[in-house]
């Protein structure tokens, strides 16, 4: 399309950029019958118009930012250098690379829109999500077809150029946050300031009108004090009031009502009535009520904002879980450490199916790395040592022994925690609660007007009708109905993690309130993984101290030892008290070499150990492999017991049984959670051996489920959920990952060391289980809580409203009234929830 130069000779309005809303100069450019200011906007239209995005121009006023000049690539090629590169990928592989910019152009829900609508500019970006709070942008690209300086060239010439510094990213945005929050707070002081200096003076100076002091000078004072009430006005209205007057209105040109449009309409009717009463000198008009309003209004928001300071719950921080990793000591000796303490050079020791919580390099150990945790896509990739393993990486196979190069991040560890990939919640909650203060905006602005009308036209009380006009939109503010929520299911997240109950997200909270039925494993879940009566029994005539040789304890506690799962570790230790001597039994198991490992899931491990070929497992597993002679096995031994055969090299050997020993309580939990009107299920792996024991536990025989394999537990989820139940389920997160990610709430439930998985929406420690039942208790509590947090708002709003249409209520005492709601129904929330007794 042509593009036509324009210049601007007559004396007329100066037409705003189509792009970013500025005023175009003499010289300017058109398109479309639209103006651009420049060069560079006009670029950007062309760019989203080509990919039709042109709807980032439907979302808010002047969204775009003014381009002086394109940004040539040439300026970003330093991007390029693998040094550079080492510094500001968060990860990176032969295909796939993953950084997060800061960028603080970032301002209104159309950057939103199209920063995560990149892939539609560049087929070769991947994905682009927003932090809108940090103003960061967290992008994923192909970089075997394109350039982190071509991404970066893509940002700037849309507007959006990222603030890069190679010494500490992370503290260097923090920095720019914390600067533009300090801005933000000592803005906020002075507006305050300015409108209580404002107010102050305006009404000494209506004082004499008041009184009728004016009558002794002849009211020859009159018009010199509406003049400088007038003029006193344009800085509490232009200044002060900015914020509501100028987001309303650019919200209103897109068609877009938001909480604080009624604010913004109560000033200007005000301020205009003032005008008109003052030239016409028919009255001494409203600015000490505008300067109070907008002076209580803004001392009310300061005091929301210091309350949510006071109350605020920090993910980062506070209300994490402690995901611990284990660390090798000078003595080769492992201990458990969280990962907020790992210091670059300390060497952990990763086993099959655990995350890597930092930036590592391989030092011992055949890895086989999933990062489906950070790309999505489940390819093994192999990795020799010396080479570089990133954090989110997830081991598949033996164990492996790594050297942390970078401190791990817990934030970017909650950052691949809440990725798409894992987001279970179908509801765009920030979109219904738009939804709602939109309607919710037209009924009060319908209300304050049909009161006015009743007023005008009925008493013909036209100063009457101004204060109810007004006093209708101030008092009946939604702003208490859209922090409530926030409040409690934040105070909520942070209790339950100060009783070791550690959750996704605050929508958690509301999906575990929900939660009709309940599903639990068995194996490590209800029983007790370090305590349980272990014993290894051979065939007929041969003793098991022959048959298991001190050669055959290291092969097996070390290819037991790769492996997360509760049998596994059971094994271990068993072994390790066979060899008395612990420094001995560690010593030789050190000299093991495997040269291969596999974890089958549901049915046992397999691998090469010295040579040999082992495998450990269900009887299923070894006939699967083509075991089939178990006739020399002690006649007297329970088909239904817990059992691990062992065969080496083909030949069976023997087996492990198992007494399990279940969790303290636990039959007084299972009772708490039929109580609370759960339908409970178990779901075990093992054989019928533990039937009897737990058929004191649950209800019903007939939700007791034996022989379940992963892909059943998945499909038994899948029924539930089919006959409209909404399923919890419980478990270790090793054999059932499947089921806790289809499951609407999934939890993980740990021993000492956290075993993370991404499937699980909640981690909870073992010791934590017997307060299962209060905690589900509790998340209906908060809930109910912001149930009645809504209640207490729309009376209080139905009361405001009451007296405000009678003309019972100024603007000024509803704008003291209106805060005051707010932080009400905060602290009831807040404080309503941390009633609750555990």
């Amino acid at each position: 399309m042509q593009v036509q130069l324009s210049k601007n000779t007559k004396k007329t309005p100066k037409p705003t950029c189509f792009h970013c809303g500025e005023s175009c100069q003499t010289t300017h450019f058109e398109q479309d019958e639209k103006h651009f200011c420049c060069h560079g906007c006009l670029t950007v239209y062309e760019l989203l118009k080509e990919n039709e995005l042109c709807q980032y121009y439907d979302l808010n006023d002047k969204a775009g930012i003014r381009q002086q000049i394109n940004a040539k690539i040439e300026k970003f090629t330093y991007l390029d250098l693998p040094e550079v590169q080492s510094k500001l990928f968060d990860f990176t592989d032969e295909k796939t690379a993953n950084l997060t910019f800061f960028i603080p152009t970032i301002h209104c829900s159309s950057c939103i829109w199209l920063l995560e609508n990149l892939y539609k500019l560049n087929e070769n970006i991947f994905f682009s999500q927003i932090n809108f709070l940090k103003k960061q942008l967290a992008v994923s690209f192909d970089t075997q077809k394109i350039k982190l300086s071509e991404v970066v060239a893509l940002l700037s010439n849309i507007g959006y150029e990222p603030l890069i510094t190679l010494n500490d990213v992370q503290e260097q945005n923090n920095a720019q946050k914390d600067t533009k929050i300090r801005q933000a707070n000592r803005r906020l002081i002075a507006q305050i300031a300015v409108a209580g200096f404002v107010f102050g003076n305006v009404m000494m100076l209506s004082f004499p009108e008041y009184f009728g002091f004016d009558s002794f000078s002849e009211h020859h004072f009159k018009p010199l004090f509406n003049a400088l009430n007038l003029i006193l006005s344009l800085p509490v209205l232009f200044f002060s009031g900015q914020n509501y007057i100028a987001i309303s209105y650019q919200n209103l040109r897109k068609g877009i009502l938001q909480v604080d449009f009624p604010l913004a309409l109560g000033m200007l009717v005000l301020w205009i009535r003032s005008i008109f009463e003052i030239f016409t000198e028919t009255g001494a008009g409203y600015i000490d009520s505008m300067s109070g309003l907008i002076f209580f209004l803004l001392v009310g928001r300061w005091f929301q904002q210091h309350t949510y300071q006071t109350l605020r719950y920090d993910r980062d921080f506070k209300s994490y879980f402690p995901v611990a990793v284990m660390v090798k000591t000078e003595n080769n000796e492992e201990k458990p450490v969280q990962i907020t303490d790992l210091e670059v050079g300390n060497k952990i020791i990763i086993r099959n199916e655990e995350i890597i919580p930092a930036d590592t390099q391989l030092l011992r150990g055949n890895a086989q790395i999933d990062y489906s945790f950070i790309t999505g896509e489940a390819n093994l990739i192999p990795k020799a040592v010396g080479e570089t393993i990133y954090a989110g990486a997830r081991q598949k196979g033996e164990q492996i022994e790594l050297l942390v190069l970078k401190k791990a991040s817990q934030s970017y560890l909650t950052q691949l925690w809440n990725n798409v990939s894992f987001d279970k919640s179908k509801e765009e909650n920030s979109i219904i609660q738009a939804i709602l203060n939109k309607y919710f905006t037209i009924v009060l602005i319908l209300i304050a007007c049909f009161s006015a009308s009743y007023w005008l036209f009925f008493e013909k009380k036209v100063s009457i009708a101004i204060h109810v006009f007004t006093a209708v939109l101030v008092i009946a503010c939604p702003c208490a109905l859209s922090l409530g929520s926030q409040f409690a299911l934040g105070t909520a997240l942070r209790i339950l993690g100060k009783y070791k109950f550690y959750l996704k997200n605050v929508h958690t909270v509301e999906q575990i309130a929900e939660n009709d039925t309940l599903v639990f494993d068995k194996t490590g879940t209800i029983t007790e993984n370090q305590e349980s009566e272990i014993a290894f029994k051979t065939y007929e005539g041969l003793a098991p101290a022959q048959a298991l040789s001190e050669e055959l304890i290291t092969s097996i506690s070390a290819l037991c030892s790769n492996s997360m799962h509760p049998l596994s570790a059971k094994i271990v230790r068993f072994l390790k008290n066979k060899l008395k001597e612990k420094i001995y039994f560690e010593e030789i198991q050190n000299t093991n070499t495997i040269s291969s490992f596999k974890e089958h899931a549901g049915k046992g491990l397999e691998g090469i150990v010295n040579g040999h070929h082992l495998l450990l497992g269900s009887k299923k597993m070894m006939i699967e492999n083509g075991i089939n002679n178990f006739s020399g096995s002690q006649t007297n031994e329970n088909e239904l017991d817990t059992k691990v055969y062992v065969v080496v090299d083909a030949i069976y050997k023997g087996y492990f049984v198992f007494k399990n020993k279940y969790r303290k309580e636990i039959k007084e939990t299972i009772k708490n959670l039929h109580q609370s009107k759960l339908d409970l299920y178990l779901l075990s792996g093992d054989n019928e051996g533990e039937k009897e024991n737990l058929k004191l536990f649950f209800p019903k025989e007939s939700n007791l489920f034996f022989q379940q394999n992963p892909h059943q537990k998945l499909a038994f989820i899948q029924h539930l959920q089919a006959q409209n139940s909404h399923v919890m389920m419980i478990g270790d997160g090793l054999n059932d990952a499947g089921a806790l990610l289809q499951s609407n709430v999934g939890v993980a439930i740990t021993e000492n060391t956290t075993y993370f998985t991404p499937a699980s929406d909640a981690i909870l420690d073992a010791t934590a289980l017997p307060l299962l039942p209060k905690f589900i208790n509790f998340c209906r509590f908060a809930v109910n809580k912001i149930r009645q947090s809504f209640g207490i708002a729309i009376v209080y709003n139905l009361i405001g409203l009451f007296f405000a249409v009678q003309g019972l209520l100024s603007p000024l005492i509803a704008a003291i009234l209106m805060p005051v709601s707010s932080i009400t129904v905060i602290l009831f929330t807040t404080w309503g929830v941390k009633r609750f007794r555990f």
